[in-house]
């Protein structure tokens, strides 16, 4: 039973997709690779009030303290990219050439297109969730976020990763 259901955020409209059991997808309102068409329309399943919880914690300047069962659908590379974005700590960065590294390493290759890893970053269907956010370009620039700079920006100002004026790396492989 596939299912969707939106949210309001500080970012603007949230869409939220899932199977019953897990969160298939979350989107900002307008972001690159929005799905063309939703699943339809369900309130009042549990796991929604969950997610809901869930970002307002996020949304309000707390770690959210417990994890959601996520589900996302794409080919078995992305999924390992989505795997080591759940491994980026709160509040730190890497860079899409630290991710390109310990993609390698974990397909036991030598290595890996920083390219072909930020595509993967780019499809990630839950944003926010998985945190495609934290990932940075090589020279710590704010690049490559679906829903837009300036919400990846007001994200990792949330989490302490950015200063008011100018970025800091402070995460693995920076």
């Amino acid at each position: 039973m596939l299912c969707s259901t939106q949210l309001s955020s500080p970012l603007g409209p949230l869409v939220l997709a899932s199977n019953g059991q897990a969160l298939t997808g979350l989107w900002l309102a307008g972001q690159r690779y929005f799905p063309a068409e939703l699943p339809p329309r369900r309130e009042g399943l549990p796991l929604f009030a969950q997610a809901q919880a869930w970002l307002e914690a996020y949304f309000s300047g707390a770690r959210p303290a417990w994890d959601l069962p996520l589900a996302p659908a794409g080919t078995a590379f992305q999924r390992l990219v989505w795997e080591l974005l759940l491994e980026i700590p709160y509040g730190q960065t890497t860079t899409y050439g630290a991710l390109a590294r310990q993609t390698a390493g974990r397909l036991g290759r030598e290595s890996m297109s920083s390219q072909a890893v930020g595509g993967a970053v780019g499809r990630n269907p839950i944003s926010i969730l998985i945190p495609c956010h934290r990932v940075l370009g090589a020279d710590g620039g704010l690049v490559g976020y679906a829903g837009g700079v300036e919400k990846k920006r007001w994200l990792l100002r949330r989490e302490g990763a950015l200063p008011a004026e100018g970025l800091l790396l402070n995460g693995p492989g920076a």
